[in-house]
C-alpha cells in the first residue's frame, strides 16, 4: 500500500522532531475542522457512505494505536478493548469490527470519550518520540498514518457537508475565512496535446501511494483538452435542455439511476421559489454561474460531456495534459488550506484543486502492481472493481496531500464529494 517513503538525510533525534512535529500538525488540522461542530453534529450517519464525525476522529486515532504504539512502543496500555472492534475500518487481518452502515446507531462512546481516546493516543505519542528512536520500518507507519488522517480531514469535510446540508434550516459550518478572487472572463480554450508514447505513475523518492507506482508507457492519440472546470451556468443549460430527460446522453446504468432516484440537478442544489440555490458549507446561496459546478458523479458528468458534444477524458490523458500544463500546484490553488471548502470561480486552469476530476477509467492496477504483506496491503488494492478514477484533488484536499500522478477513486454513482467535469475532444 505504502511504496515510497522521502529518504531523510536525518537520524536519530533529528527524525524524531520532524515527525513529532508534522504529527502534530495533522492532528491538530483534524480537531480544528470540528472546532464549528455541536455535539449533535458528530453523531449523525444519514448514509451508508457517511460516517459520523466522531468516528472519523476515532478511527484516525486508532491507526496509530494499533499500527505504532501497540506494536512499536514497550508497555503502552491500550485506551478501550472495544475501540479495535469499533474502530477498525475495512481492516480484515486486523480482526472483526463494526460495520460501517452502523456507525451512526452507536451513543457511546461519547463524543467526550473519543475526544478522551485522542488525547490519550497523542500523549503517548509524545512519549513516544521521547523513547523510541523512528527506523525505516517505523518511518513507514508514519508516513502512511499522517497521509491516511489528511484523507479522512477531506471525508470529514465531505461528510459534514451532507449532513448539514440534509438540514432543511441549512446551518452554517463556517464563514468564509477568505473572499473569492475577482475574475474577468472565463478561458473557453483548448489545449491540443498530441500523439506519443507517454510515461505514465510516480517516478521519485517522496512519498506515494502504492496505486500510482508501476511506472509504465502508454500510447495516446492525439486530443484537446479546456483549460478549465465546466461551470455551474454551463451545467445549468444542460438541466434546461432536458439533458435529464433525455436518454441519448446517458449510459444504461446511469439512465436506471436518473429515473429511480428521480435526480434532476447536482447533489446539494435546491429550486426555491423558481430560482436555483445551492448549500454551501458557508450556508444555503444563489448560485454563481461562473464557479465550477461540483457534486456531480460520473454519470452526471459523462451525461453532460456527451450533451455538450465532448468527452471526459481517461485517466492517462489526464495525467499527461496535467504534467503539460499544470505540473506543479500553484500558491493561488483552492485547497482545504484556504478553509473556503468551495471551488472557486478563476481562470487558472484549475486541474489541481478546486474539484476531483471525473475520468472515464476504470479504476484498476498499473502494470507490476504488487500489494506488502499485512494490513497496510488491504489499503488500495482491493478496491480495485467497479469504480473510476478521479484527479487533481479539491477545496477539501490537503495542499500538501496532492500531485498530477495521485488516483483517487469512487463509484459511479457517488456525489457527495467535491467533484466537477473537464470535457476533452479527439482529433
Amino acid at each position: 500500500m505504502l511504496s515510497s517513503v522521502r529518504e531523510h538525510k536525518v537520524e536519530g533525534n533529528a527524525l524524531n522532531e520532524l515527525y513529532k512535529k508534522r504529527f502534530n500538525q495533522v492532528r491538530k488540522r483534524s480537531r480544528e475542522l470540528c472546532s464549528t461542530l455541536e455535539t449533535e453534529d458528530f453523531v449523525i450517519q444519514p448514509v451508508i457512505d457517511v460516517s459520523p464525525p466522531k468516528w472519523h476522529l476515532g478511527h484516525t486515532t486508532w491507526f496509530f494505536e494499533s499500527f505504532i504504539l501497540k506494536e512499536f512502543m514497550e508497555g503502552y496500555k491500550e485506551f478501550h478493548p472495544s475501540y479495535n472492534y469499533l474502530f477498525n475500518s475495512y481492516y480484515e487481518s486486523v480482526g472483526e469490527r463494526w460495520q460501517r452502515p452502523n456507525r451512526g446507531l452507536l451513543s457511546r462512546p461519547t463524543v467526550k470519550d473519543v475526544m478522551d481516546y485522542r488525547e490519550h493516543v497523542d500523549h503517548a505519542m509524545s512519549d513516544f518520540f521521547q523513547s523510541v528512536e523512528i527506523n525505516q520500518e517505523i518511518q513507514k507507519f508514519f508516513e502512511i498514518g499522517l497521509q491516511h488522517e489528511q484523507q479522512h480531514q477531506e471525508l470529514l469535510v465531505y461528510d459534514v457537508k451532507h449532513i448539514l446540508g440534509i438540514n432543511p434550516m441549512f446551518p452554517v459550518f463556517r464563514e468564509r475565512e477568505i473572499d473569492p478572487e475577482p475574475y474577468g472572463e472565463l478561458d473557453s480554450s483548448f489545449t491540443e496535446i498530441g500523439e506519443g508514447i507517454y510515461s505514465i505513475g510516480y517516478e521519485g523518492n517522496d512519498f506515494c501511494f502504492d496505486n500510482e507506482k508501476g511506472v509504465h508507457n502508454v500510447f495516446l492519440h492525439p486530443f484537446r483538452v479546456q483549460n478549465r472546470l465546466i461551470t455551474n451556468g454551463e451545467y445549468l443549460e444542460f438541466i434546461e435542455s432536458g439533458g435529464y430527460k433525455d436518454f441519448r446522453f446517458w449510459l444504461s446504468e446511469a439512465w436506471t439511476w436518473v429515473n429511480e432516484q428521480e435526480v434532476k440537478a447536482p447533489f446539494h442544489w435546491h429550486k426555491i421559489e423558481g430560482k436555483w440555490k445551492y448549500f454551501t458549507l458557508s450556508g444555503l446561496l444563489d448560485i454563481q454561474v461562473d464557479e465550477p459546478v461540483t457534486h456531480i458523479n460520473f454519470f452526471e458528468a459523462d451525461a453532460y460531456a456527451r450533451w455538450a458534444g465532448k468527452r471526459l477524458l481517461t485517466e492517462f490523458e489526464w495525467e499527461v495534459a496535467c504534467e503539460k500544463i499544470e505540473p506543479e500546484v500553484s500558491e493561488k490553488a483552492n485547497f482545504s488550506d484556504k478553509n473556503i471548502f468551495h471551488p472557486e470561480a478563476s481562470n487558472r486552469t484549475q486541474f489541481l484543486g478546486d474539484a476531483w476530476e471525473w475520468t472515464n477509467s476504470a479504476y484498476l492496477p498499473y502494470p507490476y502492481y504488487k500489494t506488502d504483506e499485512g494490513a497496510l496491503g488491504e489499503y488500495n488494492g482491493k478496491f480495485m472493481i467497479n469504480q473510476m478514477v478521479l484527479r487533481g484533488g479539491s477545496c477539501a484536499t490537503a495542499k500538501d496531500h496532492i500531485r498530477p500522478t495521485y488516483r483517487n477513486f469512487f463509484h459511479p454513482h457517488l456525489k457527495w464529494h467535491f467533484t466537477g467535469i473537464r470535457i476533452a475532444e479527439s482529433i
